[in-house]
């Protein structure tokens, strides 16, 4: 008001509000504050979308809790999306489809085990699946092995074409990295042909590992890998074009390292999941230590 009567004196815009000169200091002042303050949260989202670009505004909201603390800054979810949003920061999803999965075939479709059960502890049930990318010379190909309660992703394998060799090293390093070993342990997927091959069964079988596969072909029936997918897409770029396979390979890398160890999760308590899977290791370690 006084940028706009320049000729009128504060006092007397102050007493046509019924305010006194002191509230209207105190007012600017409040206004520099939240304008300094809206200003380090964008500049720390800025920093976290350095290394997570298309983390939303949930996610954002927990990560800077410690700093928000630090700086005794106050912020709600619905004031903090609003910020967000009015400095054009949203990010909105990009839907692409391709079919991987091919279910007619004469090899066996095992029973489905689980049926949308949550799991209660790590290296219960594995969820597989496949995902495509791009290239500026075709499709190339993602298999997945995530472990269904922690969300970690724990075997995975980037191929150039969709057959059953991928699933089988992806399969391989997740059976290598197993940290609860003597733990029960059931492999959910689709039916596609990759899963019910002979090799692929064989080497489930071989490590006593008990097999499941979803019977109507729904996306819900294997909702956490197709979760999996659409995360790394659309937070981590991997829906964008490569020039060739081999300069995919850092890219996917970094983003499976990345949303394991950095990312929070909200199913996981807004662990990362590779701190929801260790949960029970580190428990086990902190109660010898105490003894």
């Amino acid at each position: 008001m006084k940028e706009i009567f320049i000729n009128i004196p504060l006092s007397t815009i102050c007493s046509l509000f019924g305010r006194t000169r002191q509230s209207w200091y105190e007012m600017n002042a409040r206004r520099d504050v939240s304008v300094i303050q809206d200003g380090m949260i964008l500049e720390w989202v800025r920093e976290i979308r350095s290394v997570l670009p298309r983390t939303g505004c949930v996610k954002l909201l927990h990560m800077l809790q410690q700093n928000l603390k630090a700086h005794h800054i106050t912020i709600g979810r619905d004031a903090f999306s609003r910020l967000i949003r009015d400095n054009g920061m949203l990010i909105y999803p990009k839907r692409r489809y391709v079919t991987t999965t091919m279910s007619y075939h004469h090899y066996r479709k095992w029973p489905d085990m689980i049926s949308r059960a949550k799991p209660l502890m790590a290296e219960q049930v594995w969820v597989s699946d496949i995902t495509y990318l791009r290239t500026g010379t075709g499709f190339i190909y993602l298999f997945l092995i995530t472990d269904a309660y922690s969300r970690k992703i724990v075997g995975y394998h980037l191929s150039q074409s969709l057959k059953a060799s991928g699933c089988l090293s992806a399969l391989q390093k997740a059976i290598n990295g197993r940290e609860y070993k003597q733990r029960p342990l059931i492999h959910h997927s689709d039916r596609g042909i990759q899963y019910c091959c002979d090799a692929y069964v064989e080497l489930l079988q071989r490590n006593h590992i008990q097999i499941s596969m979803t019977q109507s072909g729904s996306p819900y029936d294997n909702a956490i890998a197709e979760r999996v997918n659409g995360i790394l897409k659309t937070e981590f770029e991997l829906y964008n074009t490569f020039e060739s396979y081999s300069m995919a390979i850092e890219p996917v890398c970094r983003a499976i390292e990345r949303y394991n160890n950095v990312r929070p999760h909200m199913s996981c308590k807004m662990m990362t999941p590779a701190q929801r899977h260790s949960q029970e290791i580190t428990k086990t370690r902190n109660s010898t230590t105490r003894l």
